[in-house]
């Protein structure tokens, strides 16, 4: 029993410098590595699919609709397309991004009010689009 608790005492303390980064500590626990997502510091995330874009944008609505979601508005901008929604407290921007007719990069950012963005709503929808390209197969 003695050796158990030294060792979550161990890790408690190792893992005390990543309490104030949150990429890293994400990436620490493997749940940012795994789905491959990349955090910018304005609180952008981004992942790119080894899909077209067509197909990206498909699973991506339909991950937005089962989260319930409202999608505002979409779109075509230089190099790809957007989608602009709303959740009952976050705004939400979806830029992709055409790298080539089989890989697409997917970023983004959800805000809560003006200035706060929260990353973690963001990398959500970025797996849950993974899920339904996943179904979607």
């Amino acid at each position: 029993m003695h050796s158990v608790t030294s060792r979550i005492i161990v890790l408690a303390i190792a893992a005390l410098p990543l309490a104030g980064c949150e990429a890293i500590a994400i990436s620490a626990l493997g749940g940012g590595t795994s789905a491959g997502i990349s955090q910018a510091l304005g609180g952008t995330v981004s992942r790119t699919f080894t899909a077209s874009l067509p197909r990206v944008r498909a699973a991506a609505l339909a991950a937005l609709q089962r989260m319930h979601i409202d999608v505002r508005s979409t779109g075509k901008v230089e190099g790809g397309e957007e989608i602009n929604a709303k959740s009952i407290s976050r705004s939400i921007d979806i830029e992709l991004e055409e790298i080539s007719p089989n890989a697409t990069r997917m970023s983004v950012i959800a805000k809560s009010g003006v200035l706060l963005s929260d990353s973690a709503t963001g990398a959500e929808i970025l797996l849950q689009t993974d899920r339904e390209m996943a179904v979607s197969r």
